[in-house]
């Protein structure tokens, strides 16, 4: 489970860099990267190592 959350905000963090930068297909995109970025700071607060 500790990986598997590193892991989706990862993959949320490509998925926004390339459809910002490819599509910019609007508000979607953005989402993504909030809740990738939400998942990385829960793992931050929690103190485990990657």
């Amino acid at each position: 489970m500790n990986n598997l959350l590193y892991v989706i905000a990862v993959i949320l963090v490509i998925f926004w860099a390339l459809g910002f930068l490819v599509y910019n297909s609007g508000g979607i995109i953005h989402i993504l990267l909030v809740i990738a970025i939400i998942a990385i700071i829960l793992r931050i607060i929690q103190g485990r190592r990657i």
